[in-house]
């Protein structure tokens, strides 16, 4: 109240003048803030089983990451990702804000941070689009803090699918199968675990199949449908799925945001 009092006064009266006041005091106010750190806030997800966005969206503090006002913004961008397709958060900030197309999504991200009053940051977004017969499924965990879009073909259901992105929140896998691993990070860890066995001592041929026992041990840890099913440990996620689904089910692909670890484009 006190500043719309003051904007008034500062120009006279004039209404329009007075708004322009206040929204240059707003982008004035949120470049101060635009060196605090922001690890709070949310992860969300629009669409459906053919086509999905995913976005994070960052605030100061968990209070104001359940303000509705913050929310209502981080949910709308994420409807105008997955509209207009952006795949990045470059490509988002430069597009006109849906609801207010008159300013940026980046102007109106500033004016945001001036009416809440802490530094908010559009950390990531993409858009995953369901390949011909494939389906999309997804997770939000604890109301935001993680968020986890998969993709599966061969018959896979959007019910066995969202269980999977479930275990993907809570086991991040680094990679779908063992196709995916690249070659230099497959010889940096065989050349760890070879010299951790010849320093234990280990003859050669013995410190091999070591290393061999170790690489298994790495493709359970790190590959998604090598990986123990989190409801049912005894399976693997890759064994699940073809039970669930039949015998050609499996995932193509996945998206998996985590509050605060986003690249901040």
């Amino acid at each position: 109240m006190m500043d719309c009092k003051k904007a008034l006064t500062e120009t006279n009266g004039d209404l329009d003048e007075a708004v322009k006041f206040l929204r240059t005091k707003g982008l004035a106010a949120a470049a101060k803030k635009a060196g605090r750190a922001a690890n709070d806030g949310m992860v969300t997800i629009a669409g459906d089983e053919k086509k999905m966005a995913i976005l994070e969206l960052n605030c100061e503090t968990e209070p104001v990451s359940k303000l509705d006002d913050f929310r209502d913004f981080g949910n709308a961008l994420v409807h105008q990702v997955l509209e207009s397709g952006a795949g990045s958060a470059a490509e988002l900030k430069a597009q006109p804000f849906t609801s207010d197309p008159e300013h940026t999504v980046e102007e109106t991200v500033s004016l945001k941070v001036a009416v809440i009053g802490e530094n908010i940051v559009l950390n990531q977004c993409s858009v995953v689009e369901a390949a011909p017969g494939n389906t999309l499924a997804s997770y939000i965990h604890m109301g935001g803090k993680i968020g986890v879009v998969v993709e599966g073909s061969g018959g896979a259901t959007p019910e066995a699918l969202h269980d999977v992105a479930l275990h993907i929140a809570a086991t991040e896998p680094r990679f779908v199968n063992r196709e995916e691993v690249t070659s230099d990070l497959l010889d940096t860890e065989r050349e760890i675990a070879l010299k951790q066995a010849m320093e234990a001592g280990k003859p050669e041929e013995i410190a091999k199949k070591i290393v061999e026992g170790k690489m298994e041990k790495f493709y359970v840890s790190e590959v998604l449908l090598e990986q123990p099913f989190a409801k049912d440990p005894s399976t693997s996620v890759g064994k699940y799925l073809k039970e669930a689904s039949g015998d050609e089910a499996t995932v193509v692909r996945f998206v998996r945001y985590k509050l605060g670890e986003g690249a901040g484009e």
